[in-house]
């Protein structure tokens, strides 16, 4: 069997996701709906403790991205669209025919679970909402809904007509026109999806084949579990089924992977595999500072296995808790991620604030890797919306075991 050593491992992976490569080049127009779709997709998050994710995600590949150039291909030209992968995340508008599956699934998971998990009443709202928008336009939850008990706006807390509207755009009823802030803007689908990607869906073989096949393009090698975790559509008897006949026609092969302890995982790949980990370029050495829902990172054990990382985010853990911190960000240097950083940028005071950095085992902060630290940090501050940064006393941490 093939063996992937782990460099080369990296620098595949690295390559796939558009890590691999200095991060310059434009990042407005047709130029950032290309990366996007390189890339797959783009997490959407709401936490602004430096950027938003999708932003972070965007500015370490690009940094001559701006927040500003994502709603155009999002909100005039169409050629983004948002819906679910794993979360909520932006997405080429051409997948559109193939989510048709996405939707007719999820409207059977969530009619499982939803009556159970929500209030009564949001199955009696669909018509309600669906001739509201078609006769006003489009709408926000603070547009309906009115006279509905509401909660504290918690995940399980929603008023019927939220949980309605969330339910028609899981669905492909809705979609997101725009966002105000960052808060949703639903209108119906046919008003936000262009005619072109408006097309009947493919067969049900045709949408695992694809699922597949590019979960796997863009990861390089993968075992069942992350093929099917990639787009978080498939079951895992589709994907058992696909990696079979793949197998037996010759179009995937199975190769060892070595992992960063040199441990080994089986996993699938292209025949010419070690071909093109051997033609991806070496990441430079610069550092970059990624957002904790990085496409790179969202399956951490894969992140923890290829370059021993592990990271995982305590957003949810009660401060006294925490080992780390509240949203602390993974720092890549070339093929290797050496620690993580907690930042925040104070806008009021136009400063990135700096509490702590904490290296990898084995990674020192000397002079050279700190003046690198600094001038990220530096673009990170400009791309925030800062014109300095702060070093809080004691940043420099002790390695943590």
């Amino acid at each position: 069997m093939i063996l992937l050593q782990n460099p080369a491992a990296r620098r595949l992976f690295l390559h796939r996701h558009a890590l691999a490569e200095p991060p310059t080049g434009p990042a407005t127009g047709p130029a950032l709906a290309t990366l996007i779709n390189r890339i797959g997709f783009v997490q959407v998050d709401s936490i602004n403790t430096v950027e938003r994710a999708h932003h972070m995600i965007l500015f370490a590949r690009r940094q001559s991205y701006r927040p500003e150039a994502l709603k155009p291909l999002l909100e005039r030209d169409r050629a983004l669209w948002e819906h679910w992968t794993h979360d909520a995340s932006i997405l080429p508008v051409a997948l559109h025919p193939l989510w048709q599956h996405r939707f007719d699934r999820d409207a059977i998971r969530m009619k499982a679970n939803w009556k159970a998990w929500f209030r009564d009443g949001f199955e009696a709202q669909f018509e309600t909402i669906l001739r509201r928008i078609e006769a006003d336009g489009p709408v926000t939850t603070t547009d309906v809904g009115q006279g509905e008990a509401r909660g504290k706006g918690g995940w399980w807390d929603w008023h019927p007509s939220k949980t309605a509207l969330e339910w028609l755009w899981r669905t492909g009823q809705l979609a997101i026109t725009r966002r105000d802030g960052f808060q949703k803007v639903y209108d119906l689908s046919h008003r936000v999806i262009p005619d072109a990607h408006r097309t009947p869906a493919p067969d049900a073989e045709t949408m695992v084949n694809w699922a597949c096949t590019s979960a796997l393009d863009n990861l390089g090698f993968a075992d069942a579990s992350e093929l099917r975790a990639y787009w978080h559509l498939l079951r895992p008897d589709e994907v058992k089924a696909w990696a079979k006949a793949a197998l037996a026609s010759g179009e995937i092969i199975e190769i060892s992977v070595e992992g960063a302890e040199g441990q080994r995982r089986r996993a699938f790949a292209r025949p010419d595999v070690v071909q093109a980990a051997a033609n991806a370029p070496d990441a430079p050495q610069r550092l970059r500072i990624l957002s904790p829902f990085d496409p790179a990172l969202r399956d951490r054990d894969r992140a923890e296995f290829l370059f021993g990382f592990h990271y995982r985010i305590e957003v949810f853990v009660p401060e006294a808790q925490r080992k780390y911190g509240y949203y602390v960000f993974p720092v890549l240097e070339s093929n290797r991620l050496i620690g993580r950083i907690d930042a925040k940028a104070h806008r009021d005071a136009n400063v990135l604030r700096v509490k702590a950095f904490w290296p990898e085992a084995g990674i020192k902060l000397g002079a050279g890797r700190q003046s690198k630290l600094e001038s990220e940090l530096a673009r990170l501050a400009a791309f925030s919306g800062c014109d300095r940064i702060e070093f809080l006393p004691g940043w420099q941490r002790e390695t943590l075991a």
